[in-house]
């Protein structure tokens, strides 16, 4: 009986070390899985994290090189540049329909441009300011229009048309110490109704569309180079004055 007795402690001893251990190990199991949730976690907020920071980078990145691009190219337009950075242009650079800024001067419409230069320049005045560009500005040709290698003259009611062919650039240095480049084209046949050469200067010194330029004709190659007090200014026909003052204050 005692035998007994004791065989049947034997077996619910074993049975609770099962129980026992088989707890430790689910346990364990628990502890594992927990640790393995922990650490795939982490690596999944480094790999997020390391994403954000070079996320971070590229855009900082855009954005120091496109600022460099901005300076590089204000830089060129006011006149500062190296004569490897001159590249020849084509006359399409300069194709499409222009008008004269003349008349938007003579009417007033400009007076805000002139205004806004006087408050950035204490060295003269508004009116001043007016009087300098109405000498840079003044000219009888109202519109002209590019197509192909055909320039269109409109002056006082009369259109004349003539080929003209690329003659190369010069570089021009100023008074103030800054440069500019004269694009020059050739009158392909001689004619009493047109100018032997027009030279363009837009503020660009290789090849890209033009938003506006200034433009010099006549038939002396040479003599049009000196000249720097008159200089004709084109913007898009389709612009009214409004908006061709506005975009003059943003330069």
């Amino acid at each position: 009986m005692v035998k007994k007795f004791l065989g049947i402690i034997s077996v619910v001893a074993l049975l609770f070390i099962m129980t026992a251990c088989g707890e430790e190990e689910s346990s364990s199991s628990e502890e594992v899985k927990e640790s393995e949730a922990v650490s795939d976690s982490s690596g999944g907020s480094d790999e997020s994290s390391k994403s954000e920071e070079q996320s971070e980078h590229n855009h900082d990145h855009d954005h120091d090189h496109s600022h460099a691009h901005d300076e590089e190219a204000q830089r060129i337009y006011d006149g500062y540049f190296e004569d490897d950075q001159v590249k020849d242009r084509q006359l399409s650079d300069w194709a499409g329909d222009w008008q004269s800024v003349y008349p938007h001067l003579q009417d007033g419409t400009l007076d805000e441009v002139f205004s806004h230069k006087a408050e950035d320049d204490s060295d003269r005045t508004a009116e001043e300011y007016k009087e300098y560009y109405k000498v840079g500005y003044e000219t009888d040709v109202e519109r002209i229009v590019i197509e192909d290698n055909n320039v269109t003259f409109f002056e006082n009611g009369e259109e004349s048309t003539g080929e003209y062919n690329y003659n190369g650039y010069e570089i021009l240095t100023y008074e103030a110490g800054n440069r500019g480049v004269r694009y020059i084209f050739k009158l392909t046949e001689e004619s009493q109704d047109l100018p032997q050469y027009i030279q363009f200067s837009d503020h660009s010194i290789n090849p890209t569309d033009a938003d506006h330029y200034h433009l010099y004709w006549g038939n002396d190659r040479e003599a049009l180079l000196d000249e720097v007090t008159n200089w004709p200014t084109y913007y898009p026909s389709e612009m009214d004055g409004h908006e061709i003052a506005h975009e003059m204050m943003k330069h």
